[in-house]
């Protein structure tokens, strides 16, 4: 019987189980340049990293003046970034062995995103993940979304579990504010170190200030083990 008891983990996908914001980046550019914005950088990109496309999309809108509909926007960007993330999407090593020890343990996992549904398939299909990541939300699929805990709370209800025995794993402040706001204990990696200090992640159970290069799949089960109430070393 696994030492955990009865955790569930919901893992945020983009920046935190794979490295797919240049690709976002990358489908945005070219969507802004489609209308006649030239000069969009990554330093613009990271002020956008955490939050759904959709949104990310109304942003724009408004701050460059965009005319095209809403829905015509998230269908372009969606096109290209799918053909992006299909060509190539790196999955943190650490992360998959995370990934992989817990399933091996029985522990219920699902993946909360941002991401478009048929995104977070094409990632996880051509990854490799899809083998354990079976329970996936997208915030197309919930009224709100991060740093509204919608998404992860409806991930709990797909996986049958109480909101208090759940822990995000998630890379940006929004996503750390929606475990919060949703009632779950969080690690968090952040993705853009200058973040670190954003008061939402203040409210992580572990926060690894140095993102990606400070995680390891063993301390982040050791950390489970030791935050678990119902694990037999949780109070030693």
């Amino acid at each position: 019987m696994s030492t955990l008891g009865g955790t569930a983990v919901i893992f945020d996908l983009d920046g935190t189980l794979v490295d797919s914001e240049p690709n976002y980046f990358e489908a945005g550019r070219r969507t802004l340049a489609e209308h006649g914005v030239t000069d969009f950088t990554w330093a613009d990109h990271e002020r956008y990293v955490g939050i759904s496309t959709l949104e990310t999309l109304a942003l724009w809108k408004e701050r460059y003046g965009l005319d095209a509909p809403l829905d015509a926007l998230l269908a372009d960007t969606n096109s290209r970034y799918l053909a992006l993330a299909r060509a190539a999407t790196r999955v943190y090593p650490e992360m998959r062995k995370f990934v992989e020890l817990l399933a091996g343990e029985g522990i219920p996992l699902a993946v909360a995103s941002g991401s478009s549904p048929e995104a977070i398939e094409a990632i996880l299909a051509g990854t490799g993940l899809a083998e354990w990541l079976t329970t996936t939300v997208s915030a197309d699929e919930v009224a709100h979304g991060k740093p509204a805990p919608d998404v992860f709370l409806e991930a709990a209800r797909r996986l049958g579990a109480s909101p208090a025995d759940c822990v995000v794993l998630e890379d940006a402040a929004p996503g750390a504010a929606a475990a919060h706001a949703a009632g779950m204990r969080c690690i968090a990696i952040p993705y853009v170190a200058a973040q670190a200090d954003d008061p939402a992640f203040a409210t992580a159970g572990l926060l690894l200030r140095g993102g990606q290069t400070e995680f390891t799949a063993r301390g982040a089960y050791d950390w489970l083990v030791r935050s678990t109430p119902s694990s037999p070393s949780a109070d030693t």
